[in-house]
């Protein structure tokens, strides 16, 4: 399964990607905002960082507008995933995008039949919203199961990217249905890699190894050459 961060933070993905285990990025409006930055700039800028997709996603609402708009994020970077709502007028301009070889990230998926449909337009990711639908007391991975069962059965190629990850939960139970793809804000990045018993366990190690030296340094004979000196009195040479 590929890892993906879902943010728009230069200092989280350099961080992020400094780990080696980053895939790509999502972006959406709202992260885009928070950083106050111009965001072509900012885009370009991920781009030089990380190595992979990255998701720019329009703001427009009608086919035409978002064709337009997305033709013109694909020109920042060749790694550009041109991020797309799932609405009626959505799925228009995916038709038209993955059809110049652009690929698209159909967004604000909630169920297995809208994923059909963003299949069907030519999507070349699917973004299921996984804890939105939790925050509403609906399974959301029951969603992704159901969406890897409907592209296996008809051979779909559009690639499943569980998103909405709110917990390291998440991350395995995507992990587990064969997602192919999950992203996640750093901070559960951060907490995916950490565990109680490896840091009790490495600090342990530690504490052994130095113990260890510490005896090991109390067999050797001073560096001062005062052993030497106590040797030859013992012997009687002066």
């Amino acid at each position: 399964m590929k890892i993906f961060l879902d943010t728009a933070n230069l200092s989280e993905i350099r961080e992020a990607a400094s780990w080696g285990v980053l895939d790509g990025i999502t972006t959406n409006p709202s992260l885009v905002s928070k950083e106050g930055r111009d965001f072509k700039e900012l885009i370009r800028e991920i781009c030089s960082i990380v190595d992979g997709p990255v998701s720019a996603e329009v703001v427009a609402v009608t086919k035409n507008e978002i064709v337009e708009e997305g033709l013109e994020l694909a020109k920042i970077h060749r790694n550009i995933v041109v991020k797309v709502p799932l609405i009626v007028e959505g799925l228009k301009a995916v038709k038209v995008l993955s059809a110049k070889g652009i690929k698209v990230n159909v967004t604000l998926c909630f169920s297995a039949n809208q994923a059909l449909l963003a299949a069907k337009a030519g999507a070349a990711y699917i973004s299921p919203f996984i804890g939105r639908l939790d925050d509403i007391s609906h399974d959301g991975m029951a969603v992704v199961g159901d969406i890897k069962t409907i592209y296996q059965n008809y051979g779909y190629s559009t690639q499943i990217l569980t998103a909405s990850i709110r917990n390291p939960l998440h991350v395995l139970e995507a992990a587990k249905m064969g997602s192919h793809v999950a992203t996640m804000p750093f901070k559960v990045l951060e907490q995916i890699v950490k565990h109680p018993l490896t840091d009790m366990g490495l600090k342990r190690f530690l504490s052994d190894w130095d113990k260890f030296l510490k005896e090991k340094e109390s067999f050797l004979p001073p560096k001062d050459g005062s052993a030497l000196r106590l040797a030859e009195k013992a012997h009687g040479v002066s």
